[in-house]
């Protein structure tokens, strides 16, 4: 049976295993908080405790984003090109299958069959050797962004809800990528009142961050149990508080570190034999897995963008 991978090298059905545990410790920061009643006798309230909270988990985010503010941004850009770069250097090693199996599905000759793998081979390493060096990266993700496209159409993803959002999911990590790489763009309609910024960075940021949060989609799962099902909810709260951009640094630096974490424990596809079916289910999860993470990573460098509440409520 064929696997295909966002990189469009394999044809896979399983998905990143384990990712429903992934918001334990966002539940911790985000939803609980030692619960009070009224003040009474000088004691704190419900909402001044849980804000309390949030302060103490954002002075500890920041002191991290801090010490870590030059080094950050690299490491996301070299987490989010991940499963390009893994897919391109599969292309060349699996050169002959690759080729034999788009000639069988399209029926279209070896000289096009080899040309498709050479393209994506070319494309995806080349793409990845420009943004991380940051040479030309408009260019870089224009590219990188044609061989989703190209990949979607010839392994059949486009009929394929799972891996489709999959797909557009890593597409928003190149938009957020342009858009740390973009210079700030002129007001998209000059002379018109506005509320606020509206360069296409901006945008960016927006559109971004929507398109992230589909992957964490394809990680839900149903008819788990209670535990399961709590974990679905508290997941589903932070990555909508990412998309709307509120305590976004908090929130995504929070599922960087569950996910990084239960990606080393549960995909550990360096421990699997070669010969055996498991290890490249789970090297696809991985490196899946590393794309979200480098998306991530840049929503904590960048911030959210003009188009968000912690945007707003500066300005408030």
């Amino acid at each position: 049976m064929r696997c295909k991978s966002l990189g469009g090298s394999k044809f896979r059905t399983g998905c990143v295993r384990g990712s429903a545990g992934h918001a334990g410790i966002a539940a911790a920061i985000l939803v609980f908080a030692p619960w009070q009643l009224g003040r009474r006798g000088g004691r704190k309230t419900t909402m001044e405790r849980q804000n309390e909270l949030l302060s103490k988990a954002e002075d500890v985010a920041d002191q991290i984003l801090r010490h870590s503010k030059h080094v950050l941004p690299h490491i996301a850009r070299l987490c989010l090109i991940s499963t390009f770069l893994e897919d391109g250097i599969r292309m060349w090693f699996q050169w002959n299958e690759q080729r034999d199996y788009i000639e069988a599905t399209w029926g279209c000759g070896y000289f096009l069959a080899s040309l498709f793998v050479f393209i994506n081979l070319v494309g995806q390493v080349g793409g990845c050797v420009m943004i991380l060096s940051r040479q030309k990266v408009q260019w870089a993700c224009g590219l990188l962004s044609s061989i989703i496209a190209l990949q979607t159409i010839a392994y059949s993803i486009l009929w394929d809800l799972n891996f489709l959002m999959r797909n557009l999911a890593l597409a928003g990590g190149l938009l957020l990528l342009l858009a740390e790489s973009k210079a700030e763009g002129r007001s998209l309609f000059a002379g018109v009142p506005t509320m606020g910024d509206n360069n296409p960075k901006t945008y960016m940021q927006l559109a971004g961050r929507i398109l992230l949060i589909l992957m964490f989609l394809t990680l839900i799962r149903f008819g788990a149990g209670y535990v399961q099902a709590f974990q679905n909810i508290v997941g589903l709260c932070l990555i909508i508080l990412i998309a709307v951009g509120y305590k976004t640094k908090l929130s995504a630096l929070v599922l960087v570190v569950q996910l990084t974490l239960l990606n080393f424990y549960l995909n550990d596809w360096w421990n699997i034999p070669d010969y055996k079916p498991m290890r490249d289910f789970l090297k696809y999860d991985f490196f899946q897995t590393m794309s979200v993470i480098g998306g991530l990573l840049l929503v904590v460098a960048l911030g959210p963008g003009g188009v968000s509440v912690d945007e707003r409520k500066k300005q408030w």
